[in-house]
Protein backbone atom coordinates (compact mmCIF):
# COMPACT_ATOMS: atom_id res chain seq x y z
CA UNK A 1 0.00 0.00 0.00
CA UNK A 2 1.43 3.60 -0.69
CA UNK A 3 2.53 6.08 1.82
CA UNK A 4 -0.36 8.49 1.77
CA UNK A 5 0.79 10.29 5.08
CA UNK A 6 -0.01 14.28 4.10
CA UNK A 7 3.80 15.47 5.82
CA UNK A 8 5.55 12.91 4.02
CA UNK A 9 3.55 13.25 0.73
CA UNK A 10 4.35 17.38 0.80
CA UNK A 11 7.62 17.37 2.81
CA UNK A 12 5.71 19.06 6.06
CA UNK A 13 8.34 20.17 8.75
CA UNK A 14 4.91 20.79 11.36
CA UNK A 15 1.24 18.62 11.62
CA UNK A 16 -0.51 22.07 11.43
CA UNK A 17 -2.89 22.80 8.61
CA UNK A 18 -4.27 26.65 8.43
CA UNK A 19 -8.21 25.75 8.14
CA UNK A 20 -9.67 27.11 4.64
CA UNK A 21 -12.03 30.42 5.69
CA UNK A 22 -13.65 31.46 2.90
CA UNK A 23 -14.22 34.78 2.51
CA UNK A 24 -11.64 35.52 5.47
CA UNK A 25 -8.91 33.34 4.52
CA UNK A 26 -5.71 35.70 2.03
CA UNK A 27 -3.16 34.50 0.36
CA UNK A 28 -0.62 36.50 2.32
CA UNK A 29 -2.18 33.95 5.63
CA UNK A 30 -1.75 30.64 3.40
CA UNK A 31 1.76 31.91 1.90
CA UNK A 32 3.10 32.59 5.87
CA UNK A 33 1.71 29.25 7.26
CA UNK A 34 3.61 27.31 4.52
CA UNK A 35 6.43 29.12 5.00
CA UNK A 36 7.08 28.69 8.09
CA UNK A 37 6.39 25.08 7.72
CA UNK A 38 2.43 23.75 7.92
CA UNK A 39 0.53 23.93 5.27
CA UNK A 40 -1.43 26.80 4.09
CA UNK A 41 -5.04 26.64 2.63
CA UNK A 42 -7.17 29.04 0.62
CA UNK A 43 -10.78 28.56 1.16
CA UNK A 44 -11.94 29.09 -2.87
CA UNK A 45 -15.65 28.58 -2.16
CA UNK A 46 -16.68 31.50 -3.16
CA UNK A 47 -14.08 32.37 -5.86
CA UNK A 48 -14.69 32.26 -9.40
CA UNK A 49 -12.46 30.51 -11.51
CA UNK A 50 -10.74 33.27 -12.54
CA UNK A 51 -10.15 34.19 -8.85
CA UNK A 52 -9.10 31.17 -7.63
CA UNK A 53 -6.35 31.17 -10.23
CA UNK A 54 -5.22 34.73 -9.09
CA UNK A 55 -4.73 33.52 -5.68
CA UNK A 56 -2.96 30.32 -6.28
CA UNK A 57 -0.79 32.76 -8.31
CA UNK A 58 -0.15 34.99 -5.51
CA UNK A 59 0.83 32.38 -3.30
CA UNK A 60 3.24 30.97 -4.99
CA UNK A 61 4.66 34.57 -5.59
CA UNK A 62 5.29 34.65 -1.96
CA UNK A 63 6.44 30.93 -1.25
CA UNK A 64 7.66 27.75 -3.27
CA UNK A 65 6.17 25.82 -0.31
CA UNK A 66 3.32 23.10 -0.80
CA UNK A 67 0.11 24.93 -0.24
CA UNK A 68 -4.15 23.79 -0.56
CA UNK A 69 -7.31 25.05 -2.33
CA UNK A 70 -10.47 24.06 -1.24
CA UNK A 71 -13.99 23.72 -2.84
CA UNK A 72 -17.48 23.34 -1.74
CA UNK A 73 -18.95 20.53 -3.55
CA UNK A 74 -22.37 21.89 -4.41
CA UNK A 75 -25.01 21.70 -7.19
CA UNK A 76 -26.28 24.64 -8.24
CA UNK A 77 -29.95 25.32 -6.88
CA UNK A 78 -33.15 26.62 -8.38
CA UNK A 79 -35.52 28.10 -5.81
CA UNK A 80 -39.01 28.66 -6.35
CA UNK A 81 -39.99 32.05 -6.27
CA UNK A 82 -42.11 31.75 -3.25
CA UNK A 83 -39.39 30.82 -0.91
CA UNK A 84 -37.67 33.45 -2.49
CA UNK A 85 -39.63 36.54 -1.61
CA UNK A 86 -40.89 35.14 1.68
CA UNK A 87 -37.09 34.93 2.72
CA UNK A 88 -36.57 38.42 1.17
CA UNK A 89 -39.51 40.16 3.20
CA UNK A 90 -37.73 38.66 6.07
CA UNK A 91 -34.72 40.09 5.64
CA UNK A 92 -35.74 43.36 4.35
CA UNK A 93 -36.08 45.30 8.10
CA UNK A 94 -32.44 44.31 8.66
CA UNK A 95 -31.58 46.09 5.45
CA UNK A 96 -32.96 49.02 5.68
CA UNK A 97 -31.12 49.62 8.67
CA UNK A 98 -28.26 50.41 5.83
CA UNK A 99 -30.77 52.35 3.55
CA UNK A 100 -30.60 48.95 1.06
CA UNK A 101 -33.48 47.32 -0.30
CA UNK A 102 -33.25 42.81 -0.08
CA UNK A 103 -32.87 41.80 -3.84
CA UNK A 104 -31.90 38.59 -5.72
CA UNK A 105 -28.51 38.42 -6.22
CA UNK A 106 -27.14 37.56 -10.17
CA UNK A 107 -26.24 34.44 -8.92
CA UNK A 108 -26.53 31.70 -6.25
CA UNK A 109 -23.44 30.31 -5.74
CA UNK A 110 -20.39 30.03 -8.27
CA UNK A 111 -20.59 26.68 -10.40
CA UNK A 112 -18.74 23.83 -9.42
CA UNK A 113 -17.80 22.10 -11.86
CA UNK A 114 -16.21 25.12 -13.56
CA UNK A 115 -13.99 25.63 -10.20
CA UNK A 116 -13.03 21.86 -10.06
CA UNK A 117 -11.38 22.39 -13.57
CA UNK A 118 -9.47 25.94 -12.13
CA UNK A 119 -8.57 23.94 -9.34
CA UNK A 120 -7.34 21.17 -11.23
CA UNK A 121 -5.38 23.73 -13.71
CA UNK A 122 -3.96 25.43 -10.73
CA UNK A 123 -2.43 21.83 -9.51
CA UNK A 124 -1.90 22.45 -5.77
CA UNK A 125 -0.15 19.96 -3.36
CA UNK A 126 -3.56 19.50 -2.13
CA UNK A 127 -7.19 19.86 -2.95
CA UNK A 128 -9.64 19.50 0.15
CA UNK A 129 -13.26 19.59 -0.32
CA UNK A 130 -16.44 20.03 1.97
CA UNK A 131 -20.21 20.30 1.96
CA UNK A 132 -19.99 17.13 -0.26
CA UNK A 133 -17.73 14.16 -2.34
CA UNK A 134 -16.36 13.75 -5.27
CA UNK A 135 -16.55 10.46 -7.46
CA UNK A 136 -13.37 8.13 -8.00
CA UNK A 137 -13.56 9.47 -11.07
CA UNK A 138 -12.81 13.26 -9.88
CA UNK A 139 -10.36 11.91 -7.05
CA UNK A 140 -8.63 10.28 -10.05
CA UNK A 141 -7.91 13.26 -11.71
CA UNK A 142 -6.63 15.49 -9.09
CA UNK A 143 -4.53 12.40 -8.33
CA UNK A 144 -3.45 12.81 -12.02
CA UNK A 145 -2.94 16.31 -11.40
CA UNK A 146 -0.46 15.71 -8.70
CA UNK A 147 -3.01 17.13 -5.89
CA UNK A 148 -3.06 15.41 -2.63
CA UNK A 149 -6.69 15.01 -1.63
CA UNK A 150 -8.65 15.40 1.41
CA UNK A 151 -12.04 15.16 2.26
CA UNK A 152 -13.89 16.39 5.34
CA UNK A 153 -16.25 14.19 7.45
CA UNK A 154 -18.57 14.95 10.43
CA UNK A 155 -19.11 10.57 10.73
CA UNK A 156 -17.45 7.67 10.45
CA UNK A 157 -19.57 7.04 7.56
CA UNK A 158 -18.47 9.72 5.36
CA UNK A 159 -15.09 9.67 6.50
CA UNK A 160 -15.32 6.07 4.63
CA UNK A 161 -17.71 7.20 2.30
CA UNK A 162 -14.24 9.08 1.31
CA UNK A 163 -11.88 6.28 1.47
CA UNK A 164 -14.32 4.53 -1.22
CA UNK A 165 -13.78 7.06 -3.76
CA UNK A 166 -9.88 6.99 -3.36
CA UNK A 167 -8.99 10.29 -0.45
CA UNK A 168 -5.80 9.88 0.62
CA UNK A 169 -7.10 11.50 4.02
CA UNK A 170 -9.95 12.86 5.85
CA UNK A 171 -10.79 15.91 7.84
CA UNK A 172 -12.19 14.71 10.63
CA UNK A 173 -14.46 18.03 12.16
CA UNK A 174 -15.34 17.81 15.33
CA UNK A 175 -18.76 19.75 16.48
CA UNK A 176 -16.54 22.37 18.49
CA UNK A 177 -15.04 23.56 15.14
CA UNK A 178 -16.22 27.30 13.65
CA UNK A 179 -17.63 27.87 10.53
CA UNK A 180 -19.75 25.83 8.23
CA UNK A 181 -20.59 21.84 9.03
CA UNK A 182 -19.13 19.66 6.34
CA UNK A 183 -21.94 16.94 6.87
CA UNK A 184 -22.99 15.16 3.52
CA UNK A 185 -24.49 11.88 4.46
CA UNK A 186 -27.74 10.39 6.38
CA UNK A 187 -26.69 9.47 9.75
CA UNK A 188 -29.16 6.60 9.71
CA UNK A 189 -27.40 3.08 9.94
CA UNK A 190 -29.53 1.80 6.27
CA UNK A 191 -28.11 5.14 4.96
CA UNK A 192 -24.99 4.71 5.56
CA UNK A 193 -24.57 1.23 4.02
CA UNK A 194 -24.14 1.00 0.17
CA UNK A 195 -21.65 3.74 0.05
CA UNK A 196 -21.12 3.41 -4.09
CA UNK A 197 -20.77 7.11 -4.83
CA UNK A 198 -22.86 8.69 -7.50
CA UNK A 199 -22.52 9.64 -10.46
CA UNK A 200 -23.32 13.34 -9.31
CA UNK A 201 -20.60 15.55 -7.41
CA UNK A 202 -23.06 15.42 -4.39
CA UNK A 203 -24.26 11.95 -3.04
CA UNK A 204 -28.02 11.60 -3.55
CA UNK A 205 -30.03 12.00 -0.47
CA UNK A 206 -29.40 15.36 0.91
CA UNK A 207 -28.67 15.25 5.08
CA UNK A 208 -31.51 16.48 6.92
CA UNK A 209 -32.08 19.11 9.62
CA UNK A 210 -31.95 15.72 12.02
CA UNK A 211 -29.12 14.67 10.24
CA UNK A 212 -27.12 17.70 10.99
CA UNK A 213 -27.99 17.34 14.53
CA UNK A 214 -27.13 13.73 14.83
CA UNK A 215 -23.56 14.80 13.25
CA UNK A 216 -22.42 17.13 15.89
CA UNK A 217 -19.63 14.62 17.34
CA UNK A 218 -17.00 16.23 19.57
CA UNK A 219 -13.77 15.51 17.98
CA UNK A 220 -12.09 13.44 21.03
CA UNK A 221 -15.01 11.17 19.84
CA UNK A 222 -14.65 11.35 16.04
CA UNK A 223 -11.13 11.00 15.84
CA UNK A 224 -10.23 7.59 17.40
CA UNK A 225 -13.48 6.12 15.44
CA UNK A 226 -12.10 7.47 12.23
CA UNK A 227 -8.82 6.53 13.01
CA UNK A 228 -9.71 2.77 13.48
CA UNK A 229 -11.65 2.63 10.59
CA UNK A 230 -9.29 4.23 7.83
CA UNK A 231 -6.33 2.43 9.27
CA UNK A 232 -7.38 -0.59 6.48
CA UNK A 233 -7.64 2.10 4.04
CA UNK A 234 -4.23 3.59 4.65
CA UNK A 235 -6.07 6.60 4.49
CA UNK A 236 -5.00 9.72 7.43
CA UNK A 237 -6.85 11.23 9.54
CA UNK A 238 -6.18 14.73 10.18
CA UNK A 239 -8.11 16.52 13.45
CA UNK A 240 -10.15 19.34 13.43
CA UNK A 241 -12.48 21.50 16.10
CA UNK A 242 -11.48 23.34 18.97
CA UNK A 243 -7.55 22.87 18.93
CA UNK A 244 -6.11 26.25 19.52
CA UNK A 245 -2.45 25.38 20.85
CA UNK A 246 -0.02 22.44 20.69
CA UNK A 247 -1.13 21.07 23.68
CA UNK A 248 -4.00 20.30 21.20
CA UNK A 249 -1.90 19.12 18.56
CA UNK A 250 -0.30 16.57 20.88
CA UNK A 251 -3.25 15.62 22.35
CA UNK A 252 -4.76 14.86 18.89
CA UNK A 253 -1.81 13.02 17.42
CA UNK A 254 -2.08 10.72 20.67
CA UNK A 255 -5.78 9.92 19.21
CA UNK A 256 -4.05 8.47 15.97
CA UNK A 257 -4.35 12.33 14.02
CA UNK A 258 -1.63 12.47 11.75
CA UNK A 259 -1.91 16.17 11.96
CA UNK A 260 -4.81 18.78 12.83
CA UNK A 261 -6.52 21.68 10.77
CA UNK A 262 -6.83 24.85 12.92
CA UNK A 263 -9.36 27.57 11.50
CA UNK A 264 -10.02 29.93 14.54
CA UNK A 265 -6.48 30.06 15.72
CA UNK A 266 -5.13 31.75 12.53
CA UNK A 267 -8.67 33.81 11.70
CA UNK A 268 -7.00 36.25 14.46
CA UNK A 269 -3.89 36.49 12.48
CA UNK A 270 -2.75 39.86 10.97
CA UNK A 271 -2.84 38.28 7.68
CA UNK A 272 -6.28 37.31 7.88
CA UNK A 273 -8.76 39.40 5.84
CA UNK A 274 -11.29 40.00 8.65
CA UNK A 275 -12.14 43.57 9.62
CA UNK A 276 -11.93 45.41 12.71
CA UNK A 277 -15.64 44.87 13.92
CA UNK A 278 -15.24 40.61 13.59
CA UNK A 279 -11.74 40.97 14.92
CA UNK A 280 -13.53 43.15 18.21
CA UNK A 281 -16.06 40.34 18.70
CA UNK A 282 -13.80 36.98 18.80
CA UNK A 283 -11.49 39.49 21.50
CA UNK A 284 -14.26 39.14 23.92
CA UNK A 285 -15.82 35.73 23.38
CA UNK A 286 -15.98 32.90 25.00
CA UNK A 287 -16.76 29.27 24.48
CA UNK A 288 -20.32 29.79 25.42
CA UNK A 289 -20.62 32.68 23.17
CA UNK A 290 -20.74 30.26 20.33
CA UNK A 291 -23.95 28.85 18.66
CA UNK A 292 -24.45 26.57 15.04
CA UNK A 293 -27.11 28.18 13.19
CA UNK A 294 -28.38 28.55 9.62
CA UNK A 295 -29.29 31.97 9.81
CA UNK A 296 -26.86 33.53 8.25
CA UNK A 297 -26.30 30.76 5.22
CA UNK A 298 -29.13 28.11 5.42
CA UNK A 299 -26.45 25.75 6.74
CA UNK A 300 -25.67 24.89 10.03
CA UNK A 301 -22.65 27.10 10.90
CA UNK A 302 -20.86 27.66 14.45
CA UNK A 303 -20.03 31.31 15.12
CA UNK A 304 -20.29 34.23 17.64
CA UNK A 305 -24.15 35.14 18.77
CA UNK A 306 -24.75 39.01 18.01
CA UNK A 307 -28.23 41.11 17.19
CA UNK A 308 -28.94 39.32 13.62
CA UNK A 309 -28.79 35.63 15.05
CA UNK A 310 -30.96 36.78 17.95
CA UNK A 311 -33.35 38.34 15.86
CA UNK A 312 -34.26 35.89 13.26
CA UNK A 313 -33.56 32.86 15.49
CA UNK A 314 -37.49 31.51 15.57
CA UNK A 315 -36.82 31.35 12.06
CA UNK A 316 -33.70 28.90 12.06
CA UNK A 317 -36.14 25.75 10.55
CA UNK A 318 -37.33 28.49 7.90
CA UNK A 319 -34.81 29.74 6.10
CA UNK A 320 -33.96 28.80 2.66
CA UNK A 321 -30.99 26.07 2.35
CA UNK A 322 -27.36 27.02 1.57
CA UNK A 323 -26.69 28.58 -0.86
CA UNK A 324 -29.84 30.53 -1.65
CA UNK A 325 -29.73 32.09 1.98
CA UNK A 326 -26.40 32.99 1.93
CA UNK A 327 -26.43 34.55 -1.12
CA UNK A 328 -29.34 36.90 0.08
CA UNK A 329 -27.57 37.63 3.49
CA UNK A 330 -24.77 38.50 1.02
CA UNK A 331 -25.21 42.36 0.68
CA UNK A 332 -26.18 42.79 4.15
CA UNK A 333 -23.13 41.09 5.67
CA UNK A 334 -21.20 43.46 3.68
CA UNK A 335 -22.71 46.50 4.32
CA UNK A 336 -22.00 45.26 7.83
CA UNK A 337 -18.41 44.96 7.41
CA UNK A 338 -18.52 47.97 6.22
CA UNK A 339 -20.21 50.14 8.15
CA UNK A 340 -17.69 48.53 10.90
CA UNK A 341 -20.57 46.96 12.69
CA UNK A 342 -20.83 43.37 14.35
CA UNK A 343 -23.94 42.95 14.75
CA UNK A 344 -25.29 41.65 10.92
CA UNK A 345 -21.81 39.98 9.99
CA UNK A 346 -21.65 35.97 10.18
CA UNK A 347 -18.87 35.89 12.91
CA UNK A 348 -17.65 32.47 12.51
CA UNK A 349 -15.75 30.87 15.51
CA UNK A 350 -15.04 27.54 17.17
CA UNK A 351 -15.26 26.78 20.60
CA UNK A 352 -11.77 27.69 21.60
CA UNK A 353 -12.48 31.19 20.55
CA UNK A 354 -11.54 32.59 23.58
CA UNK A 355 -7.67 31.19 23.17
CA UNK A 356 -7.35 33.33 19.91
CA UNK A 357 -3.95 35.34 19.68
CA UNK A 358 -3.66 37.92 17.41
CA UNK A 359 -0.02 38.20 15.50
CA UNK A 360 1.46 37.34 12.41
CA UNK A 361 0.88 34.08 11.25
CA UNK A 362 4.15 32.97 11.47
CA UNK A 363 4.50 33.91 14.78
CA UNK A 364 1.81 32.00 15.68
CA UNK A 365 3.39 28.77 14.04
CA UNK A 366 6.61 28.88 15.74
CA UNK A 367 4.89 29.63 19.21
CA UNK A 368 2.23 26.41 18.20
CA UNK A 369 5.32 24.70 17.74
CA UNK A 370 6.96 25.83 20.54
CA UNK A 371 4.34 24.22 23.05
CA UNK A 372 3.87 20.72 20.31
CA UNK A 373 7.52 20.25 21.01
CA UNK A 374 7.12 20.97 24.82
CA UNK A 375 3.54 18.75 25.17
CA UNK A 376 4.90 15.91 23.37
CA UNK A 377 8.19 16.12 26.00
CA UNK A 378 5.72 16.28 28.82
CA UNK A 379 3.99 13.13 27.98
CA UNK A 380 7.26 11.51 26.67
CA UNK A 381 8.41 12.21 30.89
CA UNK A 382 5.17 11.18 32.00
CA UNK A 383 5.20 8.23 30.52
CA UNK A 384 8.71 7.37 31.56
CA UNK A 385 7.88 8.00 35.44
CA UNK A 386 5.34 4.92 34.90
Amino acid sequence: MPDRSLRTALSLRLPIVQGPMTGADTPALAAAVSAAGGLGTLGCGMRSPAAMAEAAAEVRRRTDRPFGLNLFVQDTPAPDDATVQTALARLAPLYAEFGLQATVPARWCEDFRAQFDAMVEARPAVASFTFGILTAAQVERLHSAGCYVIGTATTVAEALAWADVGADAVCASGMEAGGHRGTFLPTGRAQAEGLAPADSAVRAGAPSQADFAASMVGVMALVPQCVDALRPHGVAVIAAGGIMDGRGIAAAQALGAEAVQMGTAFLACDESGIGRAYRDAMASAIATDTRTTRIFSGRPARGIVNPMLQKLHAHETDVPAYPVQNALTGALRRASAEAGRADHLSLWAGQGVANVRPMPAAALVAALEAEWRAALAAQAALLTAQ
